[in-house]
């Protein structure tokens, strides 16, 4: 008989989604409902980013293993956001959330009071905590820099139940604000073990992508952000002519403007956003992988957890990173990546040149993930996540 209490996930997400927050989303309470607990996931109901093949649903093009899963409850909300040019979105954003926000908790409040509620959003959050309900924990990816927001924050921490922390970066602005530490469990990203439990080899891999077959490859696969550095990655590649880079990732804008930036250089290609399952075969398909963070924002720096580097792990790719404080946490220097300096694409050049030139240090780079690997799937979060809300309510 099943004695977990049920879990509702609830995320300002749309469901499927470009970007990694759905996947997180995705495979996170996936692995929740693996354990046997009667899993949902409250998400925004917004016009969707992506068509779904037929026959698809959200949980299988996420890659989802067959088995128990959640129950999707798309939650309504304010939705003209893409409607208005990006430098006036920010009134229709914070309308959006602030929907979600109250349609999500009257519906938690509604239909699930008494299950363990799991929130990545701070202002459902505060609101559940206003209701009283005793089993709200809160999950966060960055600490807000706006006065308001982080006065609902230390007011939320105040009467959740636990937090979970997505880097140390974030658990050390938590308790520089003040939170308890006794309330703070860091938890990084993971990966779907089965989506990397059969890979292609190298050159079936390549042919898939109809990449080169025999040249040094680099591959890039995430968010073409500003703060991930991937201007930096093209500028390194252009001092890199006898090397091949392929980026996959993104939102179609900015794929656009990265196109433009790249313009001819024949070594670089810019494959655009990718279904998840394809994604284990960029990786399945390169020599060398990168994450060349800024090191400027605190996104960046201190407080990402990025999903590219435990699925690198699990394809036992070497990697070549960038040194900031939220790579160092998740990386040992030597011994699991190339560390070199941000911002610079002669340094990234040197890195990867360094790396691509030693096969012994792949090799070894290889086998330091390969025993890594298994510490970071959903699966085994989900159950270090749930023994300490165990731990949480029998205080």
């Amino acid at each position: 008989m099943n004695t977990l209490p049920p879990i509702v996930v609830v995320a300002n997400t749309r469901m499927p989604s470009q970007r990694a927050q759905a996947l997180q989303v995705a495979q996170m309470s996936a692995a929740f409902a693996r354990t046997g607990a009667e899993t949902h996931v409250l998400h925004a109901k917004r016009r969707p980013s992506v068509s779904l093949p037929p026959g698809v649903d959200v949980f299988d093009w996420y890659a989802v293993p067959k088995g128990a899963r959640p129950t999707l409850v798309p939650i309504p909300c304010v939705d003209w956001i893409e409607r208005v040019p990006r430098l006036l979105q920010y009134v229709p954003a914070r309308l959006q959330e602030q929907s979600f926000a109250r349609n999500a908790a009257r519906e938690v409040v509604k239909r699930f009071g008494d299950a363990r509620i799991y929130v990545r959003e701070i202002e459902v959050a505060a609101r559940l905590a206003r209701a009283g309900l005793e089993r709200v924990y809160l999950e966060i990816h960055r600490v807000p820099g706006s006065r308001t927001r982080r006065r609902m924050l230390i007011g939320a921490a105040d009467d959740v139940k636990g937090i979970v922390a997505i880097s140390k970066g974030v658990e050390a602005d938590l308790l520089a604000l003040g939170v308890d530490r006794a309330l703070v469990t860091v938890e990084h990203d993971a990966y779907e073990l089965e989506r990397f439990n059969h890979l292609p080899t190298k050159s079936q891999a390549r042919a898939a992508l109809n990449l080169p077959p025999d040249v040094p490859l680099v591959v890039y696969t995430g968010g073409l952000l500003a703060w991930k550095g991937v201007d930096v990655l093209v500028e390194a590649a252009k001092l890199s002519p006898e090397i091949y880079f392929a980026i996959a990732g993104g939102m179609e804008a900015d794929v656009q403007r990265l196109r433009q930036t790249v313009g001819g250089v024949a070594n670089v290609r810019v494959d655009g956003f990718q279904a998840p399952e394809r994604v284990a075969l960029y990786l399945a398909a390169g020599d060398i992988g990168v994450v060349p963070n800024r090191s400027k924002p605190a996104i960046s720096a201190r407080y990402t957890s990025p999903l590219k580097v435990f699925e690198a792990m699990a394809a036992g790719l070497p990697l070549v990173v960038s040194d900031v404080p939220s790579l160092r946490e998740i990386l040992t220097p030597d011994e699991e990546a190339v560390f070199v300096a941000p911002d610079d694409a002669s340094a990234l050049r040197a890195g990867i040149a360094i790396l691509m030139a030693d096969s012994s240090r792949r090799e070894s780079l290889q086998r330091r993930a390969n025993l890594r690997a298994p510490q970071h799937t959903w699966d085994a979060r989900a159950d270090r996540i749930l023994r300490w809300m165990e731990k949480r309510e029998s205080r």
